[in-house]
């Protein structure tokens, strides 16, 4: 069933409908009952972040589904959702919904901002159609068709990507700054080459003339992904890695919509469009996401990343001295 613009029009309304109930109910939680939230951990991840969950998560999916379940019959859609199992329709139908129902939950259960909802329309193909994202801590909500922009609280939004100049006071007297916010989930802070991979990430990024970086931790992946356009220029990014986890499909098909409608740059480390209907998992371990504001600032994450990748590739085959 091919859907035509106004069948998206009316997706993204019900999708905005649902994302808008279950970030009241999102509020009331975390304004009255936040000491009361049972909190639980999911297995097969090896993140805290991507382990937490809430009663609220379940209680959120399924208030959503409340919303989208009509669609589901009348246009023939798919369903894959965060707290419930995947049961593969999305590989048979043109399009599925992809949600996640309160990304951030770790940020949630510490009363911290940075978690939101997330619904999309994802195609078979793995294009995303509609994009909608709910911020409960501000109330703001972001949304996109593809083909037809983006909004944020229901006017059109564009991107604003001009380095502003910053000025301080040191020692020498009146500083110029040019900043580059770099939001990090808890996972990519962990690791143990982090610290290697922000140096050489902050010497790319001087030669394109941003001389300070600013790294914020706590917010969940969607948020932080949102944060490139909201605090350009900026850029967000999770390096490859073997182990299972690395966000799921329901952490990028939102964002990867609203990011193509505003003329940002998504992609995985291959410089590839993102694959948002993988058969083999949900997860996105293996080939890592790039968010970026500017294209030069996506290139300097790649960089990066080669630099990396290729420093690891020598020391394996550097033959081994014995003494």
């Amino acid at each position: 069933m091919k859907l035509t613009n106004d069948d998206l029009a009316e997706l993204s309304q019900v999708a905005i409908n649902a994302a808008r109930a279950a970030g009241q109910l999102i509020a009331h939680y975390s304004q009255e009952q936040k000491d009361a939230i049972g909190v639980s951990y999911k297995q097969g991840v090896d993140s805290l972040a991507a382990q937490v969950v809430t009663e609220v998560d379940l209680k959120c999916e399924a208030l959503i589904l409340s919303h989208l379940e009509s669609t589901l019959g009348r246009f023939d859609l798919a369903l894959l959702s965060e707290e419930s199992e995947d049961d593969r329709q999305r590989l048979t139908k043109d399009y599925f919904w992809c949600i996640d129902p309160l990304d951030g939950t770790l940020a949630f259960s510490r009363s911290q901002p940075g978690y939101s909802v997330s619904i999309a329309l994802v195609s078979q193909e793995g294009t995303p159609q509609v994009g909608v994202v709910y911020d409960p801590s501000n109330q703001t909500l972001y949304s996109a068709i593809r083909g037809g922009g983006a909004m944020r609280n229901g006017k059109a939004w564009k991107i604003s990507d001009s380095p502003n100049d910053h000025y301080n006071y040191n020692d020498a007297g009146l500083n110029k700054t040019n900043p580059l916010t770099v939001p990090c989930d808890h996972s990519f802070v962990a690791r143990d080459d982090f610290d290697e991979i922000l140096k050489r990430f902050e010497t790319k990024v001087r030669m394109l003339g941003y001389n300070e970086i600013i790294i914020e931790s706590g917010a969940g992946a969607i948020i932080n992904a949102i944060k490139v356009i909201e605090q350009a220029p900026a850029c967000y990014f999770k390096p490859p890695k073997p182990q299972p986890g690395g966000g799921s499909l329901w952490d990028f098909a939102a964002t990867a919509c609203i990011f193509n409608e505003l003329g940002a740059f998504v992609s995985d480390t291959n410089k590839q469009a993102l694959d948002l209907n993988q058969k083999d998992s949900t997860f996105m371990n293996h080939r890592g996401v790039i968010y970026a504001s500017n294209e030069s600032l996506r290139d300097a994450v790649l960089y990066t990343l080669k630099t990396i990748q290729n420093t690891d590739q020598a020391m394996l085959a550097k033959p081994l001295q014995l003494k």
